[in-house]
C-alpha cells in the first residue's frame, strides 16, 4: 500500500510517519507539506536516497489543486491531516481557515476521485460539538460548530460523505479528542501541553472560567495510531464519523490543571472566573471499540513523559 499524508509535518504527522514507515503493509509513504506551520524537523531519521527507501516529501499547499494532484498520484490511500489549527484563533483568520479546512479537503477529495484513490482517513474534531449540555456525546448528536475552525472541519465531514458515495471510495472522518504529549512536531498551544510547560518552568497554570467545562484528551501517539488503523483496515471503519478518545479520558480543565499540579511539582492554579472558559463537551467512544483500536496512553502517564523530555530525566 502507497500513503499519501497531507500536513504529514505537523503534530500528529511526525508521529504517524514512523508509524507508516514501520508498517510491513505500507510500501511507499508520501507528504505533503507545505511547510507553513509544519518543520522538516518532523521528517528526521525517516528520509532516504532513494525515495522509495524512505519518505517522498513534496513541498504544497493543499489549497492549491495541482499540488495536490501531483502529490497523490500512483497511492491508494490517503490519511489527510493538513489543517489551520487552534480553534480558538480562527475567529480571526475565518477565510483562510476556510480555504485551507474545508477547500483544501474539497482539493484531496476531488483528486482522489480523478485518480481512483481506494480510501481517504480525514482528519476532523470533537471541537464541532461546541458547548454541549449533555454528556456521553455520542456520534448521533447534532453537532454545534462555534469557531470557524469547527464550522469548516463539519462541512468537510460531509464532502468526504458525498464523494465517497460518488465515487465508490472507502473514507472515515476521525473527529479527534484534544491531543496532548510528546512528537517531533509537539504543539504548545494546546492545554496539557501548555500547562506541562508552564508548571515546569515556574509560572501559574491559567484556567478560564471556573474550570468545570469538559474536554476528551487523547495523546498523540495514540491519535496518531488511530490514523493509521483506519488507514490500513479501512473495512473495520465503516461508519462516515468516529469519536477517537477514551471515555475515561473526559477531564474538566480544572482536573487537568489539578493533575499537572500533582505530576510536574507544586505550582499556582489562577481561575480568571469573568473569561470565557470555551467549548464544553463530554464525549462517549463506544463506537470506537468497534473497530478494534484501542489507545494505550493514560493523561497522567502523558504528562509523566513530556516532563521527562523536557527535564532530560530517565
Amino acid at each position: 500500500m502507497d500513503v499519501l499524508v497531507t500536513g504529514g509535518c505537523g503534530y500528529i504527522g511526525s508521529a504517524l510517519i514512523p508509524m507508516l514507515r514501520a508498517d510491513d503493509a505500507v510500501d511507499r509513504v508520501v507528504v505533503l507539506d507545505s511547510l507553513s506551520s509544519g518543520s522538516p524537523r518532523a521528517l528526521l531519521g525517516t528520509l532516504a536516497t532513494d525515495p522509495d527507501d524512505g519518505v517522498d516529501f513534496r513541498r504544497g499547499d493543499v489549497r492549491e489543486y495541482g499540488d495536490v494532484e501531483n502529490a497523490m498520484r500512483e497511492v491508494d490511500t490517503v490519511i489527510h491531516l493538513a489543517a489551520i489549527t487552534g480553534a480558538a484563533s480562527t475567529h480571526d483568520r475565518r477565510a483562510e481557515t476556510m480555504a485551507v479546512n474545508y477547500d483544501g479537503t474539497e482539493n484531496v477529495l476531488k483528486a482522489a476521485g480523478k485518480l481512483g484513490v481506494e480510501n481517504v482517513v480525514s482528519a476532523s474534531s470533537c471541537n464541532i460539538y461546541g458547548r454541549a449540555m449533555s454528556r456521553d456525546i455520542d456520534e448521533s448528536v447534532e453537532p454545534d460548530p462555534i469557531n470557524p475552525y469547527a464550522e469548516a472541519k463539519y462541512e468537510a465531514e460531509s464532502l468526504l460523505a458525498d464523494y465517497c458515495e460518488d465515487h465508490d471510495m472507502a473514507g472515515t472522518a476521525l473527529r479527534m479528542s484534544t491531543n496532548y504529549g510528546y512528537s517531533p512536531g509537539v504543539r504548545f498551544n494546546l492545554v496539557v501541553n501548555h500547562f506541562v510547560f508552564r508548571a515546569l518552568t515556574g509560572r501559574s497554570l491559567t484556567v478560564y472560567g471556573d474550570g468545570s467545562n469538559w474536554r476528551p484528551f487523547i495523546h498523540v501517539e495514540d491519535a496518531a495510531a488511530a490514523y493509521k488503523h483506519a488507514a490500513c483496515n479501512p473495512e473495520d471503519w465503516s461508519h462516515d464519523v468516529y469519536n477517537v478518545g477514551t471515555n475515561d479520558g473526559n477531564y474538566r480543565i480544572s482536573e487537568i490543571a489539578d493533575l499537572v499540579r500533582d505530576e510536574v511539582g507544586p505550582v499556582d492554579v489562577t481561575y480568571l472566573e469573568d473569561e470565557h472558559p470555551g467549548p464544553s463537551y463530554h464525549v462517549n467512544f463506544d463506537r470506537l471499540g468497534e473497530t478494534g483500536f484501542e489507545p494505550e496512553w493514560s493523561l497522567r502517564e502523558g504528562v509523566r513523559d513530556l516532563a521527562d523530555r523536557f527535564t532530560g530525566a530517565e
